[in-house]
């Protein structure tokens, strides 16, 4: 199944990454990859989609979804490195998959969020993410198989 990284969540506060499932009446519901346990939480959390995130480099900035698919045609089929590994041995694996990353503004925390999403894909979801194409054509479907 592919996976879409518009309603694949990080939230604050919140270890793991959630699917979005629907809008609540004060929130919003969503559904953890890790254990596929549902749960509502308020409007006023940071939910950030990953479409949304990007990684600043020298010359522009980089979607996410493409640091993950570089990150995977480097490590094949290995996980990434732990989030708690070493600031050197993050970097080291940025220089490789992303070398034109912006030494000031992509700092090691930021590294260990990526590292920690990138395992929680490779586990629970694919890399096979849904193209905007794909997701276009699919809510055009949905909306005429409603009429």
């Amino acid at each position: 199944m592919k996976t879409d990284l518009t309603k694949t969540l990080a939230i604050s506060g919140q270890s793991g990454l959630y699917t979005y499932l629907a809008q609540a009446r004060n929130g919003a519901i969503v559904q953890s990859l890790v254990d596929g346990k549902k749960s509502c939480f308020p409007a006023n959390s940071k939910m950030t989609a990953l479409e949304d995130i990007s990684i600043y480099t020298e010359d522009e900035e980089i979607k996410l979804k493409e640091v993950f698919l570089r990150m995977h045609e480097y490590l094949k089929d290995e996980d990434a490195p732990s989030a708690k590994s070493s600031a050197d041995v993050l970097k080291g694996l940025f220089e490789k998959v992303l070398p034109e990353y912006d030494r000031e503004r992509f700092y090691v925390s930021h590294m260990k969020k990526v590292v920690e999403w990138y395992n929680f894909i490779k586990k629970y979801a694919s890399f096979d993410f849904v193209n905007p194409e794909e997701q276009n054509a699919s809510e055009e479907t949905a909306e005429t198989d409603k009429e």
